[in-house]
C-alpha cells in the first residue's frame, strides 16, 4: 500500500470553463482566437502562448478582469465536498494550474486550504499586462510549459513512495498524466488517456473523483 497524493489542475477541472478563454471571449482583444488555436494545436508553448494571449490586454483592466472571473468561475459538483473528502482522509491536495494568480487565488480562496497553489503569476505595473513563470520546466522538461506540472510533481514526489493522482480535462495536463499512477479525466485528456493507455477514469463531477478514491482506499490499494 502506498499513500496518495493528488495533483489537481483548476481552469475547466475545478471550475467547469476555462478562465481564460472566457476572459478573451467576454473583453475580445484583437488576434487572440489565432493564439488559442495555436496553443491548443500545440503549434506553440502554453508558455509562450499565455503570455501573448495577456499581452493583448491593457494593465487598467485588473479590477475588471479580476471581478469578472470571480462572477463566472462556475464550481464544479462535488468540489466542496472533494476538499473535506482529502482534509478527513489526510490526502494531500496541490492545485497546479496553468491559470494565474489574480483569478486563481480569489476563487479558491473559500475552499481552502490546500497542501498547496501552484500556477502563474501577474504583473500589472506595465501598459499590458504581463504573465510571469515562477515554476518554470526543470532540467528533465522542455516544454517550455510555463507552470511545468511534471516539474512540480518530481519536486513534491522526489523520495517516490506517493501514489500520484493527476485530475485534469486538457493540453495543460497531457504531461502531468504521463507521470500519474492513475488519472481522472475529462474532455482532451481523457481521449489521449485512452490513446496512449494510461491509467485512468473518466469523470464529469467531484462526487464521482471521491467515489473512486474511496474504493481503492477500501481495497487496500491505497493508505491513508
Amino acid at each position: 500500500m502506498t499513500k496518495p497524493v493528488i495533483f489537481c489542475d483548476f481552469d475547466g477541472t475545478v471550475t467547469e470553463s476555462d478562465n481564460i478563454i472566457r476572459m478573451m471571449e467576454e473583453f475580445a482583444p484583437q488576434g487572440w482566437e489565432d493564439i488559442k488555436d495555436q496553443i491548443l494545436t500545440r503549434q506553440i508553448s502554453i508558455n509562450e502562448g499565455v503570455g501573448k494571449l495577456f499581452s493583448l490586454l491593457p494593465s487598467q483592466l485588473e479590477e475588471k478582469l479580476t471581478a469578472f472571473a470571480i462572477e463566472h468561475a462556475k464550481i464544479r459538483p462535488g468540489f466542496k465536498e472533494f476538499v473535506e473528502f482529502a482534509h478527513k482522509e489526510e490526502i494531500p491536495l496541490y492545485i497546479v494550474s496553468g491559470g494565474i494568480d489574480f483569478f486563481v487565488y480569489p476563487v479558491l480562496e473559500k475552499f481552502g486550504p490546500f497542501e498547496g497553489i501552484y500556477c502563474n503569476e501577474s504583473d500589472f505595473s506595465g501598459e499590458r499586462i504581463k504573465i510571469l513563470w515562477p515554476n518554470e520546466c526543470d532540467s528533465l522538461c522542455d516544454n517550455n510549459c510555463g507552470c511545468c506540472k511534471p516539474s512540480i510533481i518530481r519536486k513534491l514526489t522526489h523520495e517516490n513512495d506517493k501514489f500520484k493522482i493527476v485530475i485534469g480535462d486538457s493540453v495543460t495536463d497531457l504531461e502531468a498524466a504521463k507521470h500519474a499512477d492513475f488519472v481522472l479525466a475529462r474532455d482532451l485528456l481523457q481521449e489521449k488517456c485512452e490513446e496512449w493507455g494510461i491509467n485512468h477514469r473518466g469523470f464529469s463531477t467531484f462526487f464521482e473523483c471521491i467515489e473512486e478514491i474511496k474504493k481503492r482506499i477500501e481495497v487496500g490499494e491505497l493508505k491513508c
